[in-house]
């Protein structure tokens, strides 16, 4: 279970988050809507433990992993190394198992410049889903994708999160992406934001 209880969050003298209090079970995956700039995206950092600096309280398990907006890969290294350094125990078999589970089979020797956006997302997945999170915390993760692609990647991390039924929290601008992968919608709303009662 993963609780999250924050009390407020400020940047400066302005504050952005008001009470925002949700829970996560296992298993469970929860979105965060609201309008652009609202605080969906601090609210992430806070929960991921990257914010610290905010009032209230998180708990979460230690093997968690994060899909950001970009895959934010490590150029300079295979992709198969990509798994490979982040996942410790990780295998280089159990790497080109990841690969091929998300449709890049035989690809393990390229360098994520040379895959194309979709496919470096895949490998973002990839990456995120090799360390056999607890919590998962996705921002964004169809942004910037054609609605072809789109589809195909919601389609894949519906496939992903049902094997690995991890507490999942992402951060979505659109109702339909909420509405397809959620189990729970939470809307974060107002100045400073809050959860919609």
């Amino acid at each position: 279970m993963i609780r999250v209880d924050i009390a407020g969050k400020h940047f400066g003298d302005v504050q952005v988050l008001g009470r925002v209090r949700f829970d996560i079970a296992s298993g469970e995956t929860v979105a965060l809507v609201g309008p652009s700039g609202i605080g969906k995206s601090t609210v992430l950092r806070i929960v991921a433990g990257i914010d610290t600096r905010f009032q209230g309280h998180v708990e979460r398990p230690e093997a968690m992993a994060i899909v950001f907006q970009e895959p934010t890969l490590l150029a300079w290294r295979s992709a198969r190394d990509n798994l490979l350094l982040t996942q410790p125990g990780l295998t280089p078999e159990g790497a080109d198992r990841a690969l091929a589970k998300v449709g890049l089979e035989g690809r393990g020797e390229a360098f994520p410049l040379q895959l194309s956006l979709g496919q470096q997302r895949r490998l973002s997945l990839a990456r995120a889903f090799a360390g056999k999170p607890e919590l998962l915390i996705m921002d964004e993760p169809f942004v910037s994708l054609d609605p072809e692609m789109a589809e195909q990647m919601m389609g894949l991390t519906e496939t992903l999160i049902a094997e690995a039924r991890p507490a999942t929290l992402f951060v979505t601008h659109a109702t339909a992406e909420a509405e397809r992968l959620a189990t729970r919608i939470l809307h974060l709303e107002g100045r400073p934001a809050t959860l919609r009662a």
